[in-house]
């Protein structure tokens, strides 16, 4: 992990995690069921210790999208590896995100949501809020954290499948 810092300790992404787990708390309340879609991969590691801290009922849900394969930027087109989802028609749901930055990859799963499964509400939580990047009018329900231009990895965040399993989330100095 050569010139790797870290940028956010572990307990501190903890906290913030639990914050925002109060936040989504208060706005749903604990009565309603909801369905949690996890994107994966990257947001495994978020999703897990966010969901555990949610107090209504809840299903779980994952897709698979990808817009960057190998490399640091966007390819400017969303890949869907798996779009396996239930019948979510008049449903809430929370999708859980590890970054948002263009917003291409966000846009193009609530599109289907909204279109094809026809939800009755959406809402977006991610743990990181990349502005700098938006390319798309779109921005997250719930954050934890905002991103500067750093290429991030680490909880779930990779560079080329790598360093996901760190538990902090650091970035690569040049």
């Amino acid at each position: 992990m050569k010139n790797l810092k870290v940028l956010i300790y572990e307990d501190e992404l903890l906290k913030k995690i639990k914050e925002l787990s109060d936040r989504i708390n208060a706005y749903y309340g604990e009565d309603e069921p909801l369905t949690v879609i996890c994107v994966l991969k990257g947001a495994v590691m978020f999703f897990s210790e966010l969901v555990k801290h949610l107090k209504m009922p809840i299903k779980m849900e994952f897709v698979s999208l990808s817009s960057y394969g190998c490399s640091m930027e966007s390819s400017g087109k969303v890949s869907a590896i798996n779009m396996s989802l239930p019948p979510l028609e008049n449903e809430k749901v929370l999708v859980v995100e590890d970054i948002m930055d263009t917003g291409l990859t966000l846009r193009f799963l609530l599109d289907y949501l909204e279109t094809k499964c026809k939800v009755k509400d959406v809402k977006l939580a991610v743990m990181f809020d990349k502005k700098c990047k938006r390319k798309y009018n779109l921005k997250p329900d719930f954050f934890a954290f905002e991103a500067d231009d750093k290429f991030i990895v680490g909880f779930g965040l990779d560079y080329d499948e790598k360093y996901r399993n760190i538990p902090y989330i650091g970035y690569f100095e040049d």
